[in-house]
């Protein structure tokens, strides 16, 4: 995955980038090319196209296959299931990285949220007097004036 604000080398080779053709996948992979064609046309393995529409695979590709041969083979489930399987881990990925993200923009929002606390707390005047809630009688006070001395 690319970073916001960096740019990705074009040259720079990842687990994504299309580079082996179809003969070069099925010998990584160890299936026949035409297996490789059907899981193309089943929708299982859809490896990128070139302008002349020949199929390119990445390494994430020749894993897939490895896959989806393992679960084929080993497991003993049709190539509808597999489908299936792979939708609901390409799912699974996706709702994980959706997770991540919202992690982080919560972690943001409670780091910006205590900032704001923080500042808000610093701003209070340090002159005033806690307020004490005084207890309440029943008793009744009778308030009389003083008088007034007359300075004649």
């Amino acid at each position: 995955m690319d970073t916001p604000g960096r740019r990705r080398n074009p040259y720079e080779l990842t687990e994504e980038t299309p580079v082996y053709v179809i003969s070069v996948a099925a010998q990584l992979s160890g299936l026949h090319p035409q297996t490789l064609r059907q899981y193309d046309r089943l929708g299982l393995v859809s490896p990128d196209r070139t302008a002349g529409r020949g199929r390119r695979y990445s390494a994430r590709d020749i894993e897939l296959l490895r896959q989806v041969q393992a679960l084929s083979q080993d497991e003993g489930i049709n190539l509808a299931g597999i489908k299936r399987i792979i939708e609901l881990e390409n799912q699974v990925a996706a709702l994980q990285s959706r997770v991540a993200e919202m992690e982080a923009a919560l972690d943001g929002a409670a780091a910006a949220m205590q900032q704001r606390e923080a500042a808000v707390h610093a701003s209070y005047r340090r002159d005033l007097v806690p307020y004490q809630e005084v207890q309440q009688t029943s008793a009744l006070v009778v308030w009389r004036p003083k008088r007034q001395q007359s300075s004649d």
